[in-house]
This record gives C-alpha cells, sequence and structure tokens, in this order.
C-alpha cells in the first residue's frame, strides 16, 4: 500500500464524512431519527461487507447474512457472560468480537464455498445460509429459538468518558465510531495486493491464473475478510437492540444487503454507502407510513435495472464527468424541467397503489357511506371521484414525462456525445 491511498484531498473527504455524521444528532434530536441514523450506519458496515464479494470479487452470496448474524448472536453471548464484571470499555470492544466470529464463519464455510465461483458459489452460498437459519430454530439453547437472545448493553459499573452507552444518542456515538474505523480499513484493503488481485480475480480469473495466482485462495481471503467485517456490523446490531434474532441469519436478510448494494451500485466503493442508506430509509421512514412499501420498492428497484443497471453511484459519476468537462451546466434546465412532470407521475401513482391497497385489503368495502382513511384523506373507495382524480394525475405526469422526457434525452445523448469527444 503507498502513500498515495490516503492524499490530502481524500483525507478532508473523510474527515468531511466523519464530521457530518457527528453534527446530523445535534440537528436532528428526535429518538426515532436517532435510531434511524444508527440503523443507517450498521448497514453501511454490512452493505460495505458485501461489496467486498460482489464487487471487489465477482462473487454473488445469497448467504452473506451468516456471518452478520454469527457475529450478532456471538456479541450477544459474550454481552451477557460479562454482566456485572464487565464495563462501558469492553461492551465499545464487542464489535470486536462479532468480527472475529463472523471472520472464524468465513474460515469454516468459505472454504467450501469458494472452491467455484459464479452460479456455482451463488447457490452454494445460499445452501450455507439456510442450513445455518435452519439450525437457528433447531438449536435453541445457542439461537434462542423464535424469541432469540436478548442483553442489556449497559454492564457493570462506571463509564468511559462518561458514556455508558445505555442513551440512544451514546449508542450512535458509538456505532459511528466502528462504521468509520471499519470504512476506512475495508476502502485501504481495495488499494492493497490482494485487493488489486481480487479486482483481477473478478474481471478475468484465467489470466489471474496463468500469471501465478492462486484464484481459490483469492476469493477465500476476500470471504474470510468480508464475513469479519459483516460481523462487526452484526456485533454493532447486538448492542443497538439488545435482543438477536433468527431473522439477523434468514435469506431476507442476505437478500436485503443484496438489493442495497446494487442499487447503491457494486462497481464504486461509496455505491453501498448511498444504497445501505436510502434503503434503509424506505425499509423504516416509508415502511411507517405505509404497507404497501415493498411495492414501492419493487417499482424504485426495476426503475434501478432498467434506467441506471449501474447504480445510483453511476449516475453520480458521470454527472462528476459533466462537471470536470464543463457541461453539467447544459443539463441543468433539462433536469429541472423534467423533475416537476415526474413528480407529478409519482404522486399519481402513488394515488393509484395506495386505493387499490385500501380496497384489495377491504377498508370501506360494503360499508355505505363510510369513508376510508387513505394518505391522510378520507376518501369513498366505491365512488368512482378518487380513482378518476389518481388515473388522471399519472395520466397527465405520464404525458409530460415522455414529452419533456424526450427532450432532456436528446439533450442527453448530444452532451454524453461532446463528453466522449474531448476525452477522444
Amino acid at each position: 500500500m503507498n502513500g498515495a491511498v490516503f492524499p490530502r484531498g481524500r483525507i478532508l473527504l473523510w474527515g468531511g464524512c466523519l464530521a457530518l455524521a457527528i453534527a446530523l444528532p445535534l440537528v436532528f434530536k428526535s429518538g426515532f431519527v436517532i435510531s434511524l441514523l444508527c440503523q443507517m450506519g450498521i448497514m453501511v458496515v454490512f452493505a460495505l461487507s458485501y461489496n467486498m464479494l460482489l464487487g471487489q470479487t465477482g462473487l454473488l452470496s445469497f448467504g452473506h447474512a451468516v456471518y452478520y448474524g454469527l457475529g450478532a448472536f456471538i456479541t450477544m453471548h459474550v454481552l451477557n457472560l460479562l454482566g456485572k464484571d464487565g464495563g462501558p470499555l469492553l461492551v465499545a470492544l464487542l464489535p470486536l468480537v462479532g468480527g472475529l466470529a463472523g471472520l472464524l464463519g468465513g474460515v469454516v464455510l468459505g472454504y467450501v464455498t469458494t472452491k467455484k465461483a459464479g452460479t456455482t458459489f451463488a447457490m452454494i452460498s445460499l445452501g450455507i445460509g439456510e442450513l445455518v437459519a435452519a439450525c437457528a430454530l433447531m438449536f435453541p439453547g445457542f439461537f434462542g429459538g423464535e424469541g432469540g437472545i436478548s442483553g442489556n448493553r449497559v454492564v457493570g459499573k462506571g463509564n468511559l468518558l462518561g458514556f455508558t452507552w445505555g442513551p440512544q444518542v451514546e449508542m450512535y456515538g458509538l456505532i459511528i465510531a466502528w462504521v468509520f474505523i471499519a470504512a476506512v480499513a475495508m476502502f485501504a484493503l481495495t488499494q492493497t495486493p490482494l485487493g488489486r488481485m481480487a479486482n483481477a480475480v473478478r474481471d478475468n480469473p484465467e489470466r489471474a491464473e496463468f500469471v501465478g495466482y492462486d484464484t481459490q485462495r483469492v476469493r477465500y481471503l476476500m470471504l474470510i475478510l468480508s464475513g469479519f467485517f459483516a460481523g462487526i456490523a452484526g456485533g454493532l446490531t447486538a448492542l443497538n437492540y439488545e435482543i438477536v434474532t433468527a431473522e439477523t441469519l434468514n435469506a431476507h436478510t442476505s437478500g436485503v444487503v443484496l438489493l442495497m448494494t446494487f442499487v447503491g451500485g457494486i462497481g464504486f466503493f461509496f455505491g453501498p454507502i448511498i444504497g445501505a442508506i436510502l434503503i434503509t430509509v424506505m425499509q423504516i421512514v416509508i415502511g411507517g407510513m405505509t404497507h404497501a412499501w415493498l411495492l414501492y420498492f419493487g417499482l424504485f428497484f426495476l426503475f434501478m435495472v432498467l434506467m441506471a443497471p449501474g447504480g445510483i453511484a453511476s449516475v453520480i459519476a458521470i454527472q462528476r464527468n459533466l462537471w470536470q468537462a464543463g457541461l453539467f451546466g447544459r443539463m441543468v434546465p433539462h433536469y429541472l424541467a423534467t423533475a416537476l412532470p415526474v413528480l407529478v407521475l409519482v404522486a399519481g401513482l402513488v394515488g393509484v397503489v395506495e386505493l387499490g391497497y385500501a380496497l384489495l385489503a377491504g377498508e370501506g368495502v360494503g360499508a355505505g357511506d363510510t369513508a376510508t382513511r387513505v394518505m391522510k384523506m378520507e376518501l369513498h373507495l366505491n365512488t368512482p371521484g378518487p380513482w378518476l382524480a389518481a388515473l388522471t394525475v399519472t395520466g397527465i405526469g405520464l404525458l409530460l414525462t415522455r414529452w419533456i422526457g424526450g427532450r432532456a434525452r436528446v439533450a442527453w445523448n448530444t452532451t454524453l456525445s461532446t463528453l466522449h469527444g474531448d476525452k477522444a
């Protein structure tokens, strides 16, 4: 690793991100927001650890929750063992215990799963993930059965520089510290010979073998390290929620981190960070507003696959290239012009979805003149008015989006042609 890994500009960027994270609880003092920020931080570490496999090494895993869950369970067991003999300092170091549990899981399970790459690796990881998830219910002595294992992160007496980790804002500080340490370590790993060889194994394993590298060993080492950081995320989860259940090990958790990484952008280090933050907000904020949030997420994921398969980070990277070439200003008016019809279209679609969900749920049907509360409005589902309004807004938004968006697409193609011509 050379001295260019953290040049001055990059140090300022990392420092600015850390300062922003520290300042957030000073601005948003709500307990709900602090809890949301804690969950975001945990998912950032989890998604970055997954990207070590998918983005850096080209390994599509459907069982990454195994290492996350093992880290969480081991952390909770150690927390309960500490009891009165523990203290804030030992609790602050417990995520490292979770990391070591994830690392050990990678050592034991990774040797088998990394024998092959591609589809074979994906299927083996899925099988092992389901196996471990089944064990969570088969061995209640260790995993706690359906109720899981609970604990108390405030153990022992005294404090650490005034921190006991009891208040949620203090827990947020501990999470941010571990997120920063883990993120810096994972980024530094990308600049090491192992990180570079992982990229080579991802792009052209045959050539990597030809020059003398053992591709299976590279995959194995990357899975072990990925399991270590996933275990850290699991340890933070155990401390944050003070309970660990079998859900941390199941396929749903593995699927969520896969979607976070893909939506954010697997080709960029900061992509999973964006995906983790965005999907966590969708899960908690939008999920708390409507029961149909999974449908919205599915539509959003479909949109990303069709329109930006490289993830949100790829879109940001293109805008950065336009900015550096002095072409970004050309697209700003088109972006602003397209934003309004898109918002109208989204509002119409949300109205149709919410009305349809309320109708399928049986709300207000057969209730005579009884109104149903939809999106904080009292509406009569048995009358055509709400449906016509939602469909009209959707149609207007669609027409305007196609008309204005068509012009924006022409300007976009022209700008990209200019950009590529300047580079040539």
